[in-house]
């Protein structure tokens, strides 16, 4: 059986059991690749979860939490305030809910339109006080890797267009590029596709080095092929409850 369809999601020893399987897993790849353990990111992707896997999570000691929804993702942060918690945004986002996401995600892993960056160039962190400089909002530019243009990502072509709209942009920070790898093809050539991109947008920005890449069934192959930050859910969070 996976760790993906086991059983027990909201069980917190199967939980804590499945972390730790993933956190070895995670080890063996990055010493296998002979990097350092500090430059790879865990962010777990609680979607579909309730409040209390989060806060069993936490206890665990993860801190760096994964969300795709913003009607899903709002009343979770809102609940778990409370909590030294990191947000990062990884689906696909409106541009109209681009000011509500911020108030609560400092990291957004899916820019992929022009129309985003602009719309995320006028939120303002409503933590600052009026007249002061508004934090930057971590992106990451995410690639799509198919020949599908309805699925999330930019076409690798037009990477330099978007990432220099972005790097012209003050309130944000390009990390890098986040991409998922097709399904039923071959992760490592995905995400060696990934890698030369990366090489491409450092000639432009040369401190976007970062890499979200890598889930559930290729977080592997994902550090072998550097990865920073890895976006893994089922295999943590075991089956995800009825998304209704």
């Amino acid at each position: 059986m996976s760790a993906g369809s086991a059983p027990g999601s909201s069980d917190p020893g199967a939980l804590a059991t499945r972390l730790a399987a993933v956190q070895e897993g995670v080890a063996s790849a990055i010493s296998d690749a002979g990097r350092n353990a500090a430059d790879v990111t865990l962010i777990v992707v609680t979607k579909f979860h309730p409040v209390s896997l989060v806060r069993n999570l936490y206890e665990l000691g993860v801190r760096d939490f994964g969300e795709n929804r913003h009607q899903d993702a709002a009343p979770k942060a809102a609940a778990l305030a409370d909590l030294d918690l990191t947000w990062h945004f990884v689906g696909q986002l409106q541009s109209k809910k681009a000011r509500a996401v911020i108030e609560y995600s400092r990291v957004i892993h899916s820019v992929d339109r022009t129309s985003l960056v602009r719309a995320l160039a006028l939120t303002v962190d409503p933590a600052q006080p009026t007249g002061d400089a508004p934090r930057p909002i971590d992106i990451f530019i995410q690639l799509n890797l198919t020949d599908d243009a309805n699925r999330g990502g930019v076409a690798p072509a037009q990477l330099e267009a978007l990432a220099e709209g972005a790097l012209g942009t003050p309130c944000l920070r390009l990390r890098g590029l986040m991409a998922v790898a097709p399904v039923n093809g071959d992760p490592r050539a995905a995400f060696a596709e990934v890698r030369a991109a990366s090489a491409r947008l450092q000639r432009l920005a040369p401190d976007a080095t970062a890499l979200s890449m890598g889930m559930s069934a290729d977080y592997r192959e994902a550090i072998l092929d550097g990865a920073t930050h890895l976006r893994i859910g089922s295999a943590i969070t075991g089956n995800r409850p009825d998304a209704g």
